[in-house]
């Protein structure tokens, strides 16, 4: 198999002709493995072997090794019996490498909340009535660690993470690892804006509360089997967190411009 942009196919999920060979070769290689069927765990060939394959040399074989490594997709093991090793990329670095991409693309409060309106609603539809007790347990547990108003900074920022880390229940409850990532990655870039841009730092009594209480009722309506509720109570519930998210936002910019020589 000799790789050019010429031979590359040109669907839409193909690389670009302008893409740097090693990436061409990379894509390449990751269509290859779904062919033949390999699995996390399984070697890739010897060295010789794909540059045989693949048409390329071997200074862009390993240089492709590298691509892939960074991606997450190969392992590289040292002695007799190391090489090359398809691996299941992992959550973690999944959502670490898609944060990159947001790195220098600052996300505000309203990014955020755009999706999660539009998805959690669904989400929590879908559940209604499919919860076993154990699960809808560990939603009133997690419930139960901002039961009462902070009384100081560090509660605020405690009770926030908790607050999120009830919709990181559900996602995981999700069923469709596509709707559960996302909303997932969602939670967590939050929750990371929440903290580097101390959100939690004006206190807000109303943002307490009214979370405490639309979570709470969410349970109800999920042990019930109501979806319809279920889907009313996060609408509502992503309503007002946007509402008074974006105003905590609007407030430490302000704080910062008072205090910007």
């Amino acid at each position: 198999m000799n790789l050019s942009p010429a031979t590359t196919p040109s669907n839409n999920t193909a690389p670009s002709a302008k893409m740097r060979r090693p990436y061409q070769v990379a894509e390449a290689i990751k269509s290859w493995i779904v062919e033949q069927g390999l699995q996390p765990g399984d070697k890739l060939p010897h060295e010789q072997t794909l540059m045989e394959l693949f048409g390329m040399s071997k200074g862009t074989i390993r240089e492709t090794m590298r691509v892939l490594e960074a991606q997450g997709l190969i392992i590289t093991r040292t002695g007799p019996k190391g090489g090359a090793f398809i691996n299941a990329v992992s959550e973690p670095l999944a959502s670490s490498l898609l944060s990159n991409y947001f790195f220098f693309n600052e996300l505000s409060v309203k990014d955020i909340y755009q999706l999660r309106r539009l998805l959690e609603p669904e989400l929590v539809a879908n559940l209604a009535g499919k919860l076993t007790e154990p699960q809808l347990a560990a939603l009133e547990s997690n419930l139960e660690k901002y039961a009462e108003p902070a009384k100081t900074a560090e509660d605020e920022r405690r009770q926030h993470i908790d607050s999120l880390q009830f919709h990181l229940i559900l996602a995981e409850l999700a069923g469709n690892e596509l709707l559960g990532f996302m909303i997932r990655f969602m939670v967590r870039m939050l929750t990371d804006l929440t903290v580097y841009r101390r959100l939690y730092e004006p206190p807000n009594h109303e943002l307490w509360e009214q979370g405490f209480n639309h979570q709470k009722n969410l349970i109800v309506a999920l042990r019930d089997g109501r979806a319809e509720d279920a889907r009313a109570i996060m609408h509502e519930h992503m309503d007002m967190a946007q509402r008074l998210m974006e105003a905590q936002e609007a407030e430490m910019a302000r704080r910062f411009m008072r205090h910007t020589p």
